[in-house]
Formats: structure tokens, C-alpha cells, sequence
């Protein structure tokens, strides 16, 4: 009877000490900072990184666009709006740079719900031009090595099978990151209500899905601009989110938001977006709540409390349209500037020594990528990202091929702090497992 019993003992012990360890380690992480960039894929700014699968890696069949008819364009559709290009650019990837520097200003790109699921084509990546109102300007990617994040990629982490976990543009993703879930709109207008076929296909194109969830551009009765017509807002959200989780937890955090002081005084920067504060479309963050007071800030106060040492556990940080890489408002270079002043003020500030901060992208932009994302459920993900982890416990000049996607965030957040995962998709999501040296 000893011998039996002796095995599975020891391999209990062993089980329990592994992951007594583990918690251990990954509770030295004092701090973790979320910076949400927007709008490019992975091929599309590293896509040239030493180890990383990238365009070298891109087959044939992955890059040639196909028309409305299924066959190969002669070359890309001409890129509108924009002189800066050639009109007969081949049928291929091609590098932004020798047209357009990356500190000036180029055409947005097409990235929306239905749009984008079409440009995937399935898995085949060869729609990206046809179902795009910048056309071939989709194909186009920076020189990786030149990116103002570059040398930090080189240091730390730098993820490329990370995927945004829903179909679509900024608003949804946003949404995705704080709460893994999309915002239910009941008795949308019929106008902003997408129609679609009996395979789920976009006859006309909308903000709100026909089983009533909110899957494009859409703002919040609880924050919006002046005037907006309040019959499309977005009624207030009552599900949980990860703000919901840490706060009972007694888990200091906080989103902060360049631009956000003057918006809520009635006197917004041009370039401020009200999508992109997630936390104020749900209950407990609405306007004249103690939550809105507490944990919507401005970017200016993540500035001061990282170099004073004082960030909360969890920051969220969202730079102003201006400063977060967005085409046609932002710039490569800009963005990514301002990106590395808010690394450095972190890595350089009294909690650097026990933070991991993670830059992303809240989506790919519709620009165009090689890598088929994983299938997962009728919201996502979507294509790949980048996606960089930089921290003293970060593996040091790695490239991690593992599949995340943003969620994995949440799930890092929730591991760390043991918190309650919102659903499945956040309980599912890997948590960065193979990211750092715990």
C-alpha cells in the first residue's frame, strides 16, 4: 500500500510547490501599464524584426488581392486621396516609407466589423484591397528597423502571434479590452442597423448588429460630443469589466486618457475620441459617479504619478488622437515617440523596478497581414498585432511566437491579482504565459 500511495504524494507535493512558486513570482509584479496604440498590423510595422515570422515568411497566395470577381488584380486598385503613390503599384506588399516618411500623415484605412471578417477571406488574407476605401494602401508596410520602438523591441519581448480579440475598429476592441464583451444595443434606430444574408454576409453596412450588439463606431449616452444625436448613443452598459473586478478586489487602477481634463469640461481637443474611453459606457463609471471621479484621469497624471512613483496597480494609458499612431490623424513617428516617453517615464520612475508594461494596438487598422487568426467564436479575433512586453521580468531580446490576443491582457491582470475572469474568452485567453522569466 506504501508504494501506491507514495508516487502521487510526492507528484502532489511537487504540483502545489510548482505553483506556490509561481504565484510567488509573478506577485513580484507591483505594477502592471496597458498602452493601447492604434491601427496597424504586425506585418505592417515589424514585419521586418530578426525572428519574427514576418513577410519573409508571407506566401504567394497570402499576398496576391483578389477582386469583387475572386481573380488577381493586375495591380493594386490606386490608392485615393493621396498623390504621394503610384497608381500601377504591383500586385504585392510594398514599403511605405520611399512614398510617404513615417513622421507625415497618411490615408486612414478601412476598419470595420463586417469589413474586416471579409478581408480575411476566411483565413486566405487576399481581400484586404478589395474591401478597403484606401485600396491598395493596405499592402504597405514601414521599415521595421527605423521605428522609434525598434531598440526596445530589441531589448524586451516582442509578441507576434498577438491577435485583437474582435472584428472591427477601435470602438469594439476598446470594449473588448476592458470587459472581453460587446455592448448590447436593444431597439437600435432601424437606420444604424446592419442588414445581413442568411450566412451572416453585410448586405448594408451599420452600427448595430441585427441581434442588437454594438460592433462599430458608436458613443456613449454617458460621453459624447455636444449635440450628438442622443437616439444613436449607446445605452449605459451593465456588465462587468475589469475596472468592476479590481475595484471589489480593494486593486488600485486607473485609465487614463490624453485630453480627457478638457473633454469633460466641455472644451475638447479636436483630435480627442470619445470611443476610445471604454470604462464611461458602463453604470458604475457614468457622468457624476464616484467611479468616473476616481478612475478616469488625464494622461498628465499617469506622467506625474510614474515619475513620482506613485502609479496604481493597473494603469490603462490611451494617448490623443494625435499621439497614438492612427493614420490620417497621427503619425508612425509621432505616435510611437510619445509611446516611448511613457515607457521611459515608467522604466525610469521608482516603480520601474516591479511594473511590466505591455504596448499594444487596439486593432490592425485594416492593414494587411500574412498570419490567419485563430477561429475562435462569431466576434473574433481578428488579425494580428503587435504587441510588446517590456519589464525587468520580461525575457530579454526575445520574440514570443505563442498566440495571445488582447484578452490575454485581462487574463494576465486577473492571474496576477487572482481575480474573477469576466468569461470565457478571458478565462480561456493565455496570460502571457511565455513572456516573461517567472
Amino acid at each position: 500500500m506504501k508504494n501506491i500511495f507514495k508516487t502521487p504524494l510526492l507528484l502532489l507535493i511537487a504540483i502545489s510547490l510548482s505553483q506556490l512558486t509561481a504565484h510567488a513570482q509573478i506577485n513580484k509584479v507591483k505594477h502592471v501599464v496597458v498602452i493601447f496604440m492604434e491601427n496597424h498590423s504586425f506585418d505592417n510595422l515589424w514585419g521586418q524584426f530578426p525572428g519574427a515570422e514576418g513577410l519573409s515568411q508571407a506566401k504567394r497566395e497570402n499576398i496576391i488581392q483578389l477582386d469583387a470577381n475572386g481573380q488577381p488584380y493586375a495591380t493594386l486598385p490606386p490608392i485615393p486621396h493621396s498623390s504621394a503613390f503610384p497608381t500601377n503599384l504591383p500586385n504585392n506588399i510594398f514599403n511605405i516609407d520611399q512614398y510617404v516618411a513615417a513622421d507625415q500623415s497618411t490615408p486612414d484605412v478601412t476598419h470595420r466589423f463586417y469589413q474586416e471578417q471579409a478581408q480575411i477571406d476566411g483565413g486566405k488574407m487576399d481581400k484586404f484591397a478589395l474591401h478597403n476605401y484606401t485600396k491598395g494602401f493596405a499592402m504597405g508596410y514601414y521599415t521595421t528597423s527605423q521605428l522609434p520602438l525598434y531598440e526596445l523591441a530589441t531589448k524586451y519581448t516582442l509578441c507576434d502571434h498577438f491577435f485583437h480579440s474582435v472584428f472591427g475598429g477601435s470602438f469594439l476592441n476598446h470594449q473588448w479590452l476592458v470587459a472581453a464583451a460587446t455592448p448590447v444595443f436593444p431597439n437600435a434606430p432601424d437606420k444604424i442597423i446592419a442588414k445581413v444574408d442568411s450566412s451572416g454576409t453585410m448586405i448594408k453596412d451599420g452600427t448595430v448588429t441585427p441581434d442588437g450588439y454594438a460592433v462599430n463606431t458608436v458613443n456613449s449616452v454617458n460621453l459624447h460630443p455636444k449635440g450628438e444625436n442622443t437616439a444613436n448613443l449607446v445605452p449605459t452598459q451593465q456588465g462587468p469589466n475589469i475596472g468592476d473586478r479590481l475595484s471589489d478586489k480593494g486593486v488600485s487602477w486607473a485609465w487614463y486618457s490624453g485630453g480627457w481634463n478638457d473633454a469633460v469640461a466641455g472644451k475638447p481637443d479636436p483630435s480627442f475620441t470619445y470611443h476610445h474611453q471604454p470604462f464611461a459606457y458602463y453604470a458604475r463609471y457614468a457622468e457624476g459617479t464616484a467611479g468616473r471621479a476616481k478612475h478616469l484621469r488625464d494622461e498628465t497624471e499617469f506622467m506625474a504619478a510614474a515619475k513620482a512613483g506613485k502609479l496604481p496597480a493597473v494603469s490603462f494609458v490611451k494617448p490623443i488622437g494625435l499621439e497614438n499612431e492612427h493614420p490620417g490623424g497621427s503619425t508612425v513617428k509621432g505616435g510611437e515617440t510619445h509611446a516611448v516617453e511613457l515607457i521611459n517615464a515608467v522604466l525610469n520612475g521608482p516603480n520601474g523596478k516591479d511594473a511590466v508594461i505591455i504596448l499594444t494596438y487596439d486593432e490592425n487598422g485594416g492593414f494587411w497581414d500574412h498570419v490567419a487568426p485563430p477561429v475562435i467564436d462569431k466576434w473574433g479575433p481578428g488579425s494580428r498585432i503587435p504587441a510588446l512586453i517590456i519589464s525587468p521580468f520580461a525575457k530579454k531580446g526575445y520574440v514570443d511566437h505563442t498566440t495571445y490576443e488582447t484578452v490575454s491582457i485581462l487574463a494576465f491582470i486577473e492571474k496576477r491579482w487572482q481575480l474573477e475572469p469576466l468569461n470565457d474568452r478571458d478565462k480561456n485567453a493565455d496570460p502571457l504565459s511565455h513572456a516573461f522569466n517567472f
